[in-house]
């Protein structure tokens, strides 16, 4: 079965060459493409689709406001940020909101193939500069490591929570209610004293629960 794609890009000429490439792979399939983010929520509502891939600054509705609602009535949906912007301010916008991925536009195609069916599988997919951003922003914010230790079921979910599963795949996976999720969640970040996920994600990356690719 092919992976259903809807695509969110503002630049008709970016929007239209990228369509006709992913539609080009056995695997996926474009569904749907939008110029703004309020088509693509729209769009997303209604086609419900496996993976949106968006720019950040759209006309009508940016991306970082537009992922936050696509997550918000589809949280299955997994989504990837492309973007041409590497600052601090968009890149840590779109990871609070909930994308599993953040590129610059700058990257290969394959690398956006990559990162696509990185998180289909429930994985988070960063791109070296964006994880670096990632990464000195929470150092930046938080000089002091959190000293908790955590037990073996709470390292697991963390490592769920930052590939980026929803708490109602953790627990299905684990045989549990979204509430004992929600619940284990909650207890972890005050346990190390997060109040985000990009928190949570750069922990994960220093402990090893996650990889990030390397530079090539």
């Amino acid at each position: 079965m092919k992976l259903r794609i809807l695509l969110a890009e503002e630049h008709a000429v970016v929007r239209e060459a990228l369509c006709c490439m992913i539609d080009l792979r056995q695997n996926m399939q474009i569904v749907g493409h939008a110029g703004s983010g309020k088509a693509a929520l729209e769009l997303a509502q209604e086609l419900r689709p496996d993976v949106v891939v968006t720019g950040v600054a759209m006309r009508n509705m940016n991306g970082i406001e537009a992922t936050r609602l696509i997550k918000e009535k589809l949280p299955d949906t997994k989504i990837v940020a492309l973007s041409a912007y590497d600052n601090e301010e968009y890149v840590m916008g779109m990871i609070k909101a909930g994308v599993s991925a953040y590129l610059l536009k700058n990257c290969a195609f394959e690398e956006l193939v990559k990162a696509i069916e990185t998180v289909v599988q429930g994985k988070s997919y960063l791109s070296p500069d964006i994880a670096t951003i990632v990464l000195r922003k929470q150092i930046d914010n938080q000089d002091d490591a959190p000293m908790a230790v955590l037990n073996e079921r709470d390292k697991k979910v963390v490592r769920l929570l930052a590939e980026g599963k929803s708490a109602r795949q953790i627990a299905r996976e684990e045989g549990l209610s979204v509430k004992t999720i929600e619940g284990r969640r909650r207890k972890i970040m005050e346990k190390l004293n997060f109040t985000n996920m990009a928190q949570l994600i750069r922990y994960a990356i220093e402990e090893g629960y996650i990889s990030t690719p390397i530079q090539r």
